[in-house]
């Protein structure tokens, strides 16, 4: 009986050791480490957001930024009158300058659209000539290849003859074409293109396509004393008979005009106006005529 009594005595005493230690380890304060997700975390960096330019926009012809210099309508009759008027300016300066009367009626044609264009009815500059660092007159700004460049202005249209001679002739670029026959006028129109004049690398063609559609080549023969020979035509006869023959049917391309711009004018659609001209694609030139009927 003794050692029962003992066993639960012991019992008991343990039982009351752990209720202490229980209560002791319980009623101590949980801390916990805290860490900083703000302290540790790296800033956000945004790159910008980069949206192509309106003025990239290629898909269609509307989107595209155009340059426009000369946009007017020529008729095959107001370049006969053009030719007409300044033919004897021509000659003259080819006797005194040496620079074939066609080429400079073919690039006053060109430059001015037959005399009609903005800088031609504004400036008097029959051959768009840039102010360069050399001029002291009168400008005008016009968009060309940059906004609102600096064009010569000139007091009469003869001015703009004389000036577009002493550029030629003032100029060591253009040395070569001196060289050359004086009837020469394709050598001139290639050798223009490879000086500098004109970036388009149409250009000599277009001088030339004018030169014998319109014959301007008679004007050097007047002036050298020789009889004319009609040349070996760039284009057919039969094509430039009828591109004279008719003036409405047909629509001379100036500075700035693409084919979306021209069928609009001429109520078509641009299929219709690259049927009409049997074109592959949209690119055209200035100085081509184009079917519109």
């Amino acid at each position: 009986m003794a050692k029962k009594l003992l066993f639960l005595l012991t019992i008991l005493l343990l039982a009351s050791c752990g209720s202490q230690k229980q209560t002791s380890s319980s009623s101590r304060p949980v801390v916990r480490k805290q860490t900083s997700t703000a302290a540790t975390r790296k800033p956000r960096t945004t790159k910008p957001v980069t949206r192509p330019s309106d003025k990239t926009k290629t898909a269609s012809g509307d989107t595209q930024t155009l340059e426009a210099v000369t946009r007017v309508k020529v008729t095959n009759d107001m370049i006969y009158a053009y030719i007409d008027r300044y033919k004897g300016i021509a000659q003259s300066n080819m006797s005194q300058y040496g620079i074939p009367a066609s080429i400079i009626l073919a690039q006053g044609i060109l430059e001015s659209g037959a005399g009609t264009g903005p800088l031609s009815s504004s400036a008097n500059n029959h051959f768009g000539i840039k102010c360069h660092k050399d001029w002291t007159g009168e400008s005008v700004r016009h968009d060309d290849d940059s906004e609102q460049e600096c064009f010569r202005k000139y007091q009469d249209p003869s001015e703009s003859y004389r000036d577009h001679a002493l550029f030629l002739t003032g100029r060591s670029r253009y040395a070569s074409l001196f060289e050359l026959d004086k009837d020469d006028y394709k050598g001139w129109a290639r050798g223009l293109k490879a000086a500098g004049y004109a970036t388009d690398p149409k250009y000599p063609d277009k001088l030339i396509g004018l030169i014998e559609r319109f014959e301007l080549d008679k004007q050097d023969a007047l002036v050298l004393g020789k009889d004319y020979i009609a040349p070996t035509r760039q284009t057919p006869v039969a094509e430039t008979s009828q591109a004279v023959a008719d003036n409405s049917d047909y629509y001379v391309v100036t500075k700035g005009d693409t084919l979306y711009s021209i069928s609009k004018r001429f109520n078509l659609t641009v299929d219709e106006l690259r049927r009409l001209n049997d074109l592959a694609d949209n690119a055209i030139s200035i100085g081509q005529n184009l079917k519109i009927k």
